[in-house]
This record gives structure tokens, sequence and C-alpha cells, in this order.
């Protein structure tokens, strides 16, 4: 190896090499800390299906944790009624963890506090309500629901026979009735829905409210797509044709009170389609979590079809359902 100006070029070459080393060791370095921060992000991210321990009976909930910059934590909730409540931050430190919402009706009355504690893959903890009753709660993390394989259907078949509520149980005392091929509520009274229960399906449901009425359709008994009258107005995440609480139509495709109205809806996990009268206003979207007034928080599990009769009048027809083969 030749010299150039006292410089031996072997030596040039060898410095060279051992600083390409070096600086790709770093970079090497740096990539592995990043992943390792996110491997120690806080464990209890993510959405958890909660059930709170009442006397005489249990109540489904449902919580979700999801980041807010580099160290807070922020939320949603959804109670045993009502929609999902933005939660301002969630305390977290060593597996234990606090947060509180103001009440969503109760205007002047103290916040809902929830404290818990993470234990591997569960939560549990209690529940502090407005009026200062304490109950405990357990959670497990909600499932993913996705499916791989392509959705072959069956053909669709009659939930409602429209001569009586054969297939159909009601919640509580029944004020339903199967008068001339629909399927009514004259009055605000029990929820009812179908003995059967299904995972993934499509649904055709005809329905029909006088003014000011208010009702839903709950999939799998859990997630309820509003019925209310709404005509003209702009959309929202709790009129008609939203997936209450979470998801907003495209636009409100409402009929006027009073005239027989069309949902088209098909559920594959939880992804959803709702059409309107004709319309598609909800196209193949996440579904987060469980909706206010659901039978349970058991998401990975089969689910009636059910109706809301608990807000006014309502009336159904033409009620069918094809399932996944």
């Amino acid at each position: 190896m030749k010299k150039i100006s006292g410089i031996n070029l072997r030596q040039i070459s060898q410095k060279l090499f051992n600083l390409f080393v070096l600086l790709l060791f770093a970079a090497s370095s740096t990539k592995a800390n990043v992943f390792s921060q996110k491997a120690d992000e806080p464990t209890i991210i993510g959405r958890w299906d909660i059930t709170i321990s009442k006397p005489g009976k249990d109540v489904p909930s449902w919580l979700e944790v999801t980041h807010s910059g580099i160290r807070t934590l922020v939320g949603r909730f959804v109670g045993e009624s009502g929609s999902a409540r933005p939660i301002s931050r969630v305390n977290f430190s060593e597996g234990k963890f606090n947060f509180s919402i103001p009440p969503q009706w109760e205007a002047g009355t103290n916040d809902i506090t929830v404290e818990g504690i993470l234990q591997g893959d569960s939560l549990s903890g209690t529940l502090t309500t407005s009026d200062g009753k304490t109950y405990n709660w357990v959670g497990v993390r909600a499932p993913l629901l996705k499916h791989q394989k392509e959705i072959v259907w069956g053909t669709p078949v009659k939930l409602f026979n429209g001569n009586d509520l054969s297939g159909w149980h009601a919640q509580g005392n029944n004020q339903w009735e199967a008068v001339s091929g629909i399927l009514r509520s004259p009055k605000s009274g029990s929820n009812i829905m179908t003995d059967k229960t299904f995972t993934d399906f499509k649904l055709h449901i005809e329905f029909r409210y006088p003014k000011g009425s208010n009702s839903g359709v709950y999939l799998r008994g859990r997630y309820e797509v509003q019925i209310e009258d709404n005509k003209g107005m702009e959309p929202a995440n709790d009129f008609i044709s939203a997936v209450y609480g979470f998801l907003t139509p495209s636009e409100i495709a409402a009929k006027d009170a009073g005239e027989w109205q069309a949902y088209d809806i098909t559920l594959v996990g939880r992804m959803v389609t709702v059409m309107l009268n004709g319309k598609t206003v909800i196209s193949n979207q996440q579904i987060p979590g469980i909706t206010g007034g659901a039978i349970n928080s058991k998401e990975g599990d089969p689910g009636p079809i059910l109706l809301q009769g608990d807000h006014g009048p309502i009336e159904f027809r033409n009620i069918t359902i094809a399932t996944a083969k």
C-alpha cells in the first residue's frame, strides 16, 4: 500500500470501516430503543368489557384507554345506559388506575368515580355513582372479532311470523303484540328480543314511529342502531341510523314520522354497514364496543336481535335475517 503525504491508505480504509460499523450499531440501538419503548407502553391501553355487580343483577359496561400525547392517558366509558362518555384523564401507576366522569343527565351531582387494578389481562375495582353508592366490577380485554375468510350468506328467514310472538320474549312485563302482520309496542314498556342468537348476519327490518317517539335495534343485543324522529336534522351519533354514541351516519335519510321506513344492516365481527331507506349511511365501520342498554358485555358470544320498547310507541314488520354459513 502506497503512502500519500505520509498517510497510509490502508489505515484510512480501516478507520472509515470502523466509523461505518459504529454508526450502524448506533442506528440499530436507537431502533431497538424505539421498539422497547412501544413494548413498555402501559398495559392498560386497549378496550375492556366490564361487568358491574349490582344487587340482584350484573350490569354491562365498557372502557377504552388510549394515548393523548406521550404520557397522558385518556379514554371513553359506557355505563348501564346512555352513550360513550369521554374520560379526560386516566391516572395509571404501578398497575393501579382511577378516573372520574360527570353523570350524563344528572346536572349538579357528583362525578362517577372508577378505581381499579390491572392483573395480567384482567381488571377489577370499584365504581362509585353520583349518589354515593359503590359497586364492585371486573373486566376482560374485549375480543378483536376479526374475520379472515370471505363470508358466504345463507337464505334469509323470517324472524317474525306476523301472527303471534313465537320466537320472541320480553325482558320484563310484556306490552308487545302481533296485529295484522305488525309487531307493535303501543306504549313504553319492556324491550323484546329473539329467542335465537346470532353472530354475523344481514338483517332487514321495517319500522314506523309516531312523531317524537324513539326506539332502537340492538345487534347481538349489544350494539344499538338508533331509531328516532330526526328528519331534517344534521347527522349525529345519537340520531336515527347512528350506532348509538359511536358511529355517525353520513346523512339523515329518514322519512316523516308515521311512514314506514327500512333498515338493511350487515354485521361481520365488529364491522357494520347500515342502510336506511335504501341509502348507505354507515359503510363497513368498526363498532368499538357495547352501547348503553346492552344485554351483557360478552362481545365474543352470539346474541339476539333486541327491539327497544321503553322509549315510546313503535311498530315493526317484515323482519328477516340471513346468517353466515
